[in-house]
Formats: C-alpha cells, structure tokens, sequence
C-alpha cells in the first residue's frame, strides 16, 4: 500500500518553538502577514524568498530542529494544547482500564526522569536475554518472528495490508527493511560524508551495548558483525525509485510457493513466531531481498545473527529508557546526521510518544475541545469546489482520449472523503498500561498495535478505517480504498483560515485538496481504479502521454542542486512533485469561480490571485540545516520546501500572469519546457 502524504512523515511530530506572540496570531488568523514578505527581491528571481523572506529572518532554526517551518509552528501550538490535556490526566487520578488511566499513566512515566536513570538499561534486559538464549538457527526464526510485534522490522517488514489487486480483502505483505541507517545509500555509497555517517553509526551500535552493561570489546564485535549483515541486506535492497513502481513491488504467492519462488526457508515456523498461523496466500513485495534475508539467516553465525537481533530491540528502545540511552541515541540520529543542536524537553519526547502509541485516543479529547465544527462544514464545500474544478480539468485535457477521461471521471467520483475525525473510534480495551515501566508499555502498546493488525485478516476491508490520528498536521491519499483525509490537525492557519479571504484558503488548503485528489491520478495512483485495485485503466496512447509528460518534470527536477554538488531527486519526488502541479492548477481554477476572484480587489496591497499563490508559498516557509537537505534529498519523496514553491510555480501560466513574470526574469520558462499534466 502506497499511501501518499502532504508532508514528510518525518516532520510530523517534528514540532517547534514556543506559543505565537499576540499580532501573528492576528495576522495568522487575518491571513497573509505581509511581515513574511521580502520585497527587496523580485518574485520571477526568487519568488520563495519574496514571499517568506521575511518569515525566515524572524524565526531561526531553533537549536533543538533541523528544520523548522510555518506549519511547525501550527504543530507546536497543537502539541501545547494536548500536553495540557494529557498533563492534566496525569495528575488525577481515573478508573482502572479506563483511556484517561491509560493516557495519564504513560504520560508520567515518560515524565520521570528519576525512575527512568534509575532502571537504565534494566527494562530492556529481559527481551535481550531471551535472544542470548537462542542455541540454532529455528530459535532466530522464532525471534525474527517473534521481534516484529514490539522490535521495529529486523531483516524484513511484515504487514497485514490491502490486496493491492483485491481491494475488498487484507493479506500479509512482506517487504524490504532492517537498515538502521534507513536507506541503502547509506551503506554503499563512498563519498567522505556517507563514510563518516558509517563510522558514527559503528560508534553508536558499540556505545548502546556498553550502555547497556556490556563489555567495550563484545560491544566493538557487535557493532562490526551488525554493519556487516546490515550492508550484505542493502546490496540486495531495490533502490528507493524503485519501490515506487506498484506493478515491481506486487508478487502474490501461495504459501506453498515460498520455497520455491523465493528460497527455501522455515517459512510456516517464521509466520506462527509473527502469530500468522494460517497462511494461505501473501504478496512479497521484494523478491530478491527477501532471499537474501534467507541467505543471511542461513549462513551467517548464530553470533552474528543474535548480535543483529540485540541492536533491533536496542536501537527501538533507546528512546523510552535511561538518559545515557536517548542522548547517544540523539548524537548520532539528531546531531550527525540531521543537523539538530539539542535535544528536544522532555514534555515534547513524551506527547510524540503518546500521540505515537494512544493516537486516537487523544484524538477524543483533542478534536472535543478544539475543532470547530463549522471547520468541517467548510472544508466538504471546499472539497465539493475542488472536486468539480478536477473534474473540468480532466475534461478538458487536449492530450487525454475520452475513454481515459471517463473513467478518469468514473474515480474522482468514487473518492472517499474524511475530515476531522473518525466517526467511530477504535476499541483500546485490550490494552494495558501499567506502571511498571515506561518501555515495558511501549512493549505492550506496540503488540497491542500488531495484534489489531492481524486481527484484519479474513474480515472485510474497513473503509471507515483512519491511517491518521485526528491530531495530525497532515493529510494523505490512500489508492487502495480511494480515499482523501484531512485531519482536524491542518484544519487551521496557516492551512486553513475561518475567517479570511478565499485566496488565502484557496492557496493554502486548497492546494492541500487539491494535491491530495491529484494523488489519485499521479504516476503510482493513476495504476489504481475506482475501487482501489491495481489495474490498468488507461489507453496505451495516453499512458504514453502521461509518461512523456513526467518525463519533464523528472528532468526539471534533477537539474536542481540542493547542495554543494548534490543534485535532487526528480525520479523519486515526482509523485509529490505531480500532486503540488495538480494541486495548485485544480484550486487555482476553483478559486477564479469565486465572487472575490471575480471582483479582483486588492487586500494589502495584493491582487486575489497574487494572495493565492502568496498564500501557497507561506505554507512552505521555513528554515533547514545542511545536514537535513542531504538527509531529505536521500530519504523523502517530497521535494524540499523550497523547490516545492521555486521548482513549482514556474510552470504554472497563472502565477507568470499574477506577478507579471516575463523572460527577463531567472525563474522563467518557456512555456514549451513547461510541465503540463493535469
């Protein structure tokens, strides 16, 4: 399943300083705050820093970020007020089982530092005894099994999932993972930067197991043989453009078929260690690291392979352990290779974890206390907007026959449509939080979050189902049910105004439904029907025409040096690259059938149309480490925040015309180099 999101997973909870002061939250609330512009520099030449120039002047990265921006700021503001919730919780005291137990129980654990330095490694000590135990190769499979409930994803991912083919029913998957360096560039590549991120890594493998009461020499062994299986598993890795593709990534096997269409292997013994104890069918994403997945448990030693398993569990439970754990955690993940200065409070660590773990369950008492409902009233007449706006355009398209263009239409109609929060919320019964420790509860919740995936097969697909907590600064695009979210977390500056002009609206949250439902027709969406099923719906003729189209923005895109010498990625971003195009050409068009567009008044000194797509910018606004640009360039499908307004905006015509963009300026293209898809 390849769900697409507005915004980096990673920044999701990657949330900033501290409240706004009283005249920006005037003018979030207004609008457009002309003290983000910078007027000293013309919009063709650098329309990115004209219209936040400003913004970036007036909030530096603060130390504890890698990369702060506009919506951190909204994120921030949500992060203050669940932590007000959840706080409050932890002072009282509730029944046994009861959700605000739950919640305010793991909130103090996560407080208290005492009890946390004073365990220190001792939480953790149980689960890697158990993998010191293992004798034979049938004890790994067991713990490779066993671990994928609570221990991240150790030589591969396994997930109850929709049949990408079948959308009305779950299978397993199983896919390429268990790299804790997260992308397989990271092992093989040579230059001086990628080799001493190797060398920090070796360095904080080998201090993690000192932490936790080994000896320097065992912990220097460990850390070798890990680095070694881990570079063995991404040699074998498909790169990141191509786990793009739907149809390279979708291999339905019989259970039968293991042995011999991936390598023979104690597959029933791994799937009964995982609590799959009748597997009939599954699709195995990847098939050649998958058997050499099987050939490393085959062949390398029992050491070795218990080594692997030690640092699985290790490197998940850094954080939720002693301080020693989470600051070496830090020094290598926050301040080597992200950039970051500091460490985020500990109030911050503690409402991510909470929001990570009982999500929906704050979701409850967020959106209750602070989603408006006239917000979601708003946001369905936005959404109706933008869905006719789709729709005009896909009829209009020259290049595109009219069989392609009807069941084109067919699956617009078809989308499925969330906003706010779900309309049931999930069971949390059968989750335990206890007292004992704060990992012990990480343990718990995470099996807690594994037995509920499981508990999916052989039942219909939930389309009622949320991938989001409502809390969330973020939407997605889901191909396998159709559907669009937006959480009540967006639903607010500087993505949404109550109470300001359409062109604000329109080119903030406008865009965001926009680029979402341009999600659905992108280069991995388009491969999908109306009901969520992977399938070819087009013409060979327009298939041809979408990819040579793409094929224009994969180029522009590469040519960009984001730095030093290091080129973007244009294969790689070119699904969020194609819903931002989409995104702003939809809301645009849907924006100029408002009564505003038409009376084309200024406000502040700006037309509507140069509000929209000022309004679009300031979305993006933001500051970044050099650290964090090569980190994102190698690891996100998004563009950089930059690009996504500078790379972006010149090849929409409506944008040259609002500001009057000619071929004197540095930002201008020729309308025949121009991208031009949806």
């Amino acid at each position: 399943m390849k769900i697409s999101y507005f915004l980096p997973l990673l920044a999701i909870s990657t949330i900033g300083m501290g409240c706004m002061n009283k005249s920006k939250e005037k003018a979030m609330k207004k609008g457009l705050d002309i003290a983000n512009l910078d007027t000293t520099v013309r919009p063709g030449t650098d329309f990115y820093q004209f219209a936040t120039g400003g913004w970036q002047k007036a909030n530096p990265i603060p130390d504890e970020y890698s990369r702060y921006g506009s919506f951190d700021q909204l994120a921030e503001n949500n992060q203050r007020q669940i932590n007000d919730l959840v706080k409050e919780l932890g002072l009282q005291s509730h029944e046994k089982g009861s959700v605000a137990q739950k919640i305010g129980d793991l909130y103090t654990l996560g407080m208290d530092s005492t009890k946390l330095n004073q365990d220190g490694a001792n939480p953790v000590l149980a689960q890697l005894k158990k993998v010191d135990a293992a004798k034979t190769r049938e004890d790994i499979i067991r713990l490779v099994g066993n671990l994928r409930k609570y221990a991240g994803s150790p030589f591969f991912s396994l997930h109850v999932e929709i049949d990408e083919k079948n959308s009305s029913r779950y299978i397993p998957q199983i896919s390429q993972s268990g790299l804790g360096l997260g992308d397989r560039d990271y092992y093989l590549q040579n230059d001086a930067r990628t080799k001493s991120l190797r060398e920090g890594y070796l360095k904080l493998i080998e201090k993690q197991f000192e932490n936790a009461g080994y000896k320097p020499a065992e912990s220097k062994k460990i850390a070798e043989s890990v680095l070694k299986l881990e570079t063995q598993l991404a040699t074998a890795h498909f790169p990141k453009e191509k786990t793009r593709v739907p149809e390279l990534n979708y291999h339905l096997l019989n259970a039968t078929q293991l042995n011999n269409s991936v390598a023979a292997f104690n597959w029933s013994l791994l799937f009964q260690s995982a609590g799959i104890n009748s597997l009939k069918e599954l699709n195995v994403a990847q098939v050649e690291p998958l058997k050499e997945v099987v050939k490393i448990i085959s062949t390398a030693s029992i050491d070795e392979l218990k080594g692997y398993l030690k640092w699985n569990i290790l490197n998940t439970a850094a954080e939720f352990l002693s301080d020693k754990f989470v600051n070496t955690n830090f020094d290598f993940y926050g301040k080597q290779l992200a950039g970051t200065k500091v460490l985020q409070p500990r109030w911050k660590r503690t409402v991510n974890t909470i929001n990570g773990t009982l999500g929906e369950e704050v979701g409850q008492l967020y959106v209750t206390k602070y989603f408006p409902g006239k917000a979601k009233e708003r946001m369905l007449k936005l959404v109706d907007n933008l869905k006719l706006s789709l729709s005009e355009r896909i009829s209009n398209l020259a290049w595109m026959t009219d069989a392609t263009k009807a069941k084109a239409q067919d699956k617009l109609n078809n989308f499925i449509v969330k906003i706010g929060y779900p309309d049931k919320w999930r069971d949390c019964s059968k989750l335990d939080i206890k007292k004992d420790s704060y990992w012990a509860n990480i343990i718990r919740s995470s099996e807690f979050e594994y037995n509920f995936m499981l508990d999916k097969l052989n039942k219909p697909v939930d389309k009622n189902e949320w991938l989001m907590s409502p809390q969330t600064v973020n939407a997605y695009y889901n191909p396998t049910t159709n559907e669009i979210c937006f959480p009540a977390g967006i639903l607010q500056p500087p993505f949404f105004f109550m109470d300001s002009d359409d062109a604000i609206n329109y080119g903030a949250i406008g865009v965001v439904i926009g680029h979402e439902m341009t999600h659905g027709f992108d280069d991995q969406g388009r491969k999908y029907d109306k009901e969520g099923n992977m399938k070819d719906w087009w013409t060979l003729e327009d298939a041809k025409s979408f990819e040579k189209r793409s094929k224009v923005m994969v180029d522009f895109f590469s040519n960009i040096v984001v730095a030093d010498d290091v080129h973007a990625n244009g294969e790689f971003t070119l699904g969020e690259n194609i819903a931002d195009h989409g995104g702003l050409q939809v809301s645009y068009n849907a924006f100029l059938k408002t009564e505003e567009a038409k009376k084309n008044e200024k406000i502040d000194g700006y037309t509507p149309a140069q509000r929209f797509f000022l309004a679009y910018a300031n979305v993006w606004a933001g500051n970044i480490r050099k650290e964090e640009i090569l980190r994102r360039t190698k690891m996100d499908p998004h563009s950089l925040g930059k690009w996504r307004v500078n790379a972006a905006l010149p090849h929409i015509q409506a944008w040259y015309d609002a500001f009057q963009i000619t071929e004197k300026d540095s930002l201008f293209i020729p309308v025949d180099k121009r991208v031009s898809i949806w």
